[in-house]
């Protein structure tokens, strides 16, 4: 019993073993197929990339050889361009050889002065020369008598006579050497104030060019149908700068009072910031003098519509009780007129001023006058 035992436990180790180990067969072969799988896979990628970049090499290796045909085709074109423009040089040189030659041998049959072997120099001369050295033989040979003249271009013709000479009266002027005339009438209005209405006119006529000018200038206020005041004034100007002018003259001042007379010298012109000023001196008798300064500004509503601003200064050196003017700060005027402008040459305005005076001036006024008096003012200014 125990011998049957025994053997069918040694018979199940036998079968236990022998599966054990075809097992182990079976697991050894398919890993071994596994791995020769892998091998394979790996080398047919290792294969495929090999060729791409055969593949690639060749490409580039087909490109820059197509590029070097391409630049030796170009290299080629320019060599034989170069080589028709230089067969073309040398046709014109030999040509302009030749034409120098003749020229030089027709010149030296002319004047005899050339023995024979001059010409068989001119015959060996080289197919190319420079021009320089070629156009100062030619000028040689011809003789400066045969330059042009530098009168040719008109065939002859003059500005100053010939048939083309315009008539004294034609002849072309230009503003620098014409005389102009004007009339400028700045001011021409009615004021009314509570004790009086007058009359003002402020304006001036004139003769001369662009840089010197003669004016005959006024200024005239006319109260009650007689003249109150009247300034008239004989200048001439001269420009200094684009922008201003220097005048100088006399003036001759009349009214109720007395008169006076006066010479003048000032400064006339455009400030910046397109200020117009009006600035003079005036020397009188027994050492009367007076500073007399003008400004106004043209501000634009639109291009006819103008507001101008204004100020107007009087100041005297000396007392003058005659014509009722203390030294010092005398009148100061201020105000404004707005004009529209119809035309540039003639503008109708309304506008408000302000008269102030000062000082001994103020303490000259008759009894019961105010120093200060408002103006309400309406008229027009023109030109032509």
């Amino acid at each position: 019993m125990k011998q049957a035992l025994f053997l069918q436990f040694f018979i199940f180790s036998y079968l236990v073993q022998a599966s054990l180990a075809v097992a182990q067969v079976e697991n050894s072969q398919l890993h071994q197929e596994h791995a020769e799988h892998a091998e394979h896979v790996e080398h047919a990628e290792h294969a495929e990339h090999a060729e791409h970049a055969e593949h690639a090499e060749h490409e580039e290796h087909a490109e820059h050889e197509e590029q070097a045909e391409h630049a030796s085709t170009e290299m080629a074109n320019e060599h034989d361009e170069e080589a028709a423009h230089s067969d073309e040089v040398s046709d014109h040189s030999q040509h302009r050889s030749g034409e120098l030659g003749a020229a030089i041998s027709t010149n030296h049959e002319h004047h005899g002065s050339q023995p024979e072997t001059g010409e068989d120099e001119h015959q060996h001369m080289p197919e190319a020369m420079d021009h320089d050295a070629m156009s100062e033989s030619i000028m040689q040979s011809e003789g400066a008598s045969s330059l042009r003249d530098p009168h040719a271009y008109s065939n002859g013709f003059e500005l100053t006579s010939g048939p083309y000479l315009l008539e004294s009266g034609s002849k072309i002027g230009l503003a620098d050497e014409t005389y102009f005339t004007g009339l400028w009438v700045d001011r021409f209005e009615y004021v009314e104030s509570h004790d009086l209405d007058a009359t003002e006119f402020e304006g001036h006529a004139w003769i001369g060019d662009s840089y010197n000018r003669f004016l005959l200038r006024s200024e005239i206020e006319i109260v009650n149908d007689s003249i109150e005041t009247a300034e008239l004034d004989l200048l001439h100007t001269r420009a200094v700068s684009p922008f201003w002018n220097v005048q100088f003259g006399l003036r001759r001042e009349f009214g109720e009072e007395d008169e006076r007379n006066w010479a003048s010298v000032g400064l006339s012109g455009l400030a910046p910031y397109w200020f117009e000023v009006d600035a003079s001196l005036f020397l009188g008798e027994n050492g009367n003098s007076l500073l007399d300064i003008e400004a106004e500004y043209d501000l634009l509503f639109t291009q006819r519509l103008v507001m101008q601003p204004r100020i107007d200064i009087h100041s005297y050196g000396k007392t003058d009780k005659e014509m009722g003017r203390g030294s010092g700060l005398s009148t100061l005027k201020t105000g404004f007129r707005l004009r529209y402008e119809f035309d540039r040459q003639l503008a109708p305005y309304l506008g408000y001023e302000r008269v102030i005076k000062y000082g001994e001036t103020a303490d000259l006024l008759p009894v019961g006058e105010d120093r200060t008096d408002n103006h309400w003012i309406v008229g027009f200014k023109f030109w032509f």
